[in-house]
């Protein structure tokens, strides 16, 4: 059964919260995706950096989901700081493989919120996600 995760907006009515997949592996990107429309998110999702970079700017997003790592064009940590630097920052969540003290330490650096370790917990993300996302919006609706 698919429920939907809607957000309060300043100017009223609830919208289905936003959420950027960032993922260079397609299977684990349509998995993700699949897997987070069905809990109700309205998913953009975003095979490369460089496009999940031009999306934040053209949009706005209640939270971004980013691999640590993308086989060519850097760190998920790049992005996220950038979303946090946003004048309406998203949360963010960011997940690897491979983590470490260090990873984890640079993922507080640049004020990530949640950080998953692969393999990933799908109920995990899902639950970190409406907690994130419920906050941002009462954060968002303070002003």
């Amino acid at each position: 059964m698919r429920r939907e995760v809607r957000k309060q907006t300043e100017e009223g009515p609830e919208k289905l919260a936003s959420v950027l997949l960032a993922e260079d592996e397609p299977n684990v990107l349509f998995t993700f995706r699949a897997v987070l429309e069905e809990a109700g998110y309205e998913v953009l999702p975003a095979p490369t950096l460089s496009e999940a970079r031009k999306s934040i700017e053209r949009k706005q997003f209640d939270a971004i989901i980013t691999a640590l790592s993308f086989a060519d064009e850097g760190s998920g940590l790049e992005l996220a700081r950038e979303a946090k630097n946003l004048s309406s920052p998203p949360a963010v969540l960011v997940y690897s493989a491979d983590p470490s003290i260090a990873k984890m330490r640079a993922a507080m650096d640049a004020r990530v919120d949640y950080f998953a370790f692969q393999p990933i917990d799908l109920d995990e993300i899902k639950s970190a996600l409406f907690r994130l996302v419920a906050r941002r919006s009462d954060l968002v609706a303070l002003g």
